[in-house]
């Protein structure tokens, strides 16, 4: 299994607002997420399945759009590693940025796979001033 691209095509369901089963389908029924922490997330935070489901909601309810550009993706036995620049248009206001400003981040992402599934993804988000 090509698990890069199953990565792209993650990010992609992301980028597109997709919830429910259909980001589910990404995802071991065990999945935890873990988030460092971050000027959105100072505490960072660790999500189950259903969490992160909930949260992509709600990140959805906050977003017009947003896309992820890879910008490097790695592979090696049942890992992927990915730094890519995030970008949201905001539909609500954060900090001094509000609604139609662009927010950016830059990611480090590290995803463990089991069964061609996202097992465990850890998160090192790093946002742009706003």
């Amino acid at each position: 299994m090509d698990l890069i691209a199953t990565v792209r095509r993650y990010l992609d369901a992301v980028a597109s607002g997709a919830t429910g089963a259909e980001l589910s389908e990404f995802f071991t029924e065990d999945a935890l997420q873990i988030e460092l922490p971050n000027k959105l997330n100072p505490n960072g935070g660790r999500s189950d399945l259903p969490t992160l489901l909930a949260r992509a909601e709600q990140g959805n309810s906050m977003l017009t759009s947003q896309r992820y550009d890879v910008e490097s993706v790695f592979a090696k036995d049942e890992r992927v590693a990915v730094e890519a620049l995030w970008e949201g248009v905001l539909a609500t206001p954060i900090g001094s940025l509000k609604p139609g400003d662009r927010l950016r981040a830059h990611f480090a992402m590290f995803f463990q796979f089991r069964d061609g599934r996202i097992a465990m993804q850890r998160n090192y988000d790093c946002f742009e001033p706003f």
